[in-house]
């Protein structure tokens, strides 16, 4: 049997392929503008088609923002994001297709979104009510799946960021 679509989970990153896109990506900067090897490969969403899909509005350049709860950096045991940090982000294979930029980041609560960061992330309607509805949906989705309970009072990072590599998707 296998998963649907829907809830088939996401392919580990191809770490090779990310390394060689950085690799790219850093040999086109200036020298003034070098970047580290401070990076992380990761994709968006918990499923498959839902990476696919983010990674897609991505592309389109709708979306420019994302959010995600302090508690699940932790989980993972991955740092915070912090401005100037990249992360390449993979489609659902793993494989990886564009670098992004963290230029602005803020943490707070579920309540603390407006329309602007709604619109922003691109997805759905745009509308602060949506953005609501489908990150509440997702949460404590990916919460229960982890064996906790997700609360509108959790810290969340809201993220803005740009397209830096490769050059047909850079903004």
């Amino acid at each position: 049997m296998s998963d649907a679509p829907a809830t088939r989970p996401v392919a580990p990153p191809d770490r090779d392929a990310a390394t060689a896109m950085w690799a790219a990506y850093a040999a086109s900067r200036w020298v003034a503008d070098a970047v580290d090897d401070d990076y992380t490969v990761e994709h968006f969403g918990d499923t498959a088609r839902l990476a696919d899909e983010l990674l897609e509005v991505v592309l389109s350049g709708r979306k420019r923002a994302t959010a995600e709860l302090v508690s699940e950096f932790a989980h993972r045991g991955d740092p915070l994001p912090r401005v100037g940090s990249h992360w390449i982000a993979c489609d659902s294979t793993g494989a990886p297709r564009i670098v992004i930029r963290s230029l602005q980041l803020r943490i707070g609560a579920f309540g603390s979104a407006d329309e602007g960061f709604a619109f922003a992330e691109g997805e759905d309607d745009r509308t602060l009510a949506s953005w609501q509805r489908e990150h509440r949906r997702y949460w404590e989705r990916t919460c229960r799946a982890r064996g906790a309970v997700w609360s509108e009072d959790e810290e969340i990072v809201f993220e803005h960021f740009a397209v830096v590599w490769p050059p047909e998707h850079a903004d």
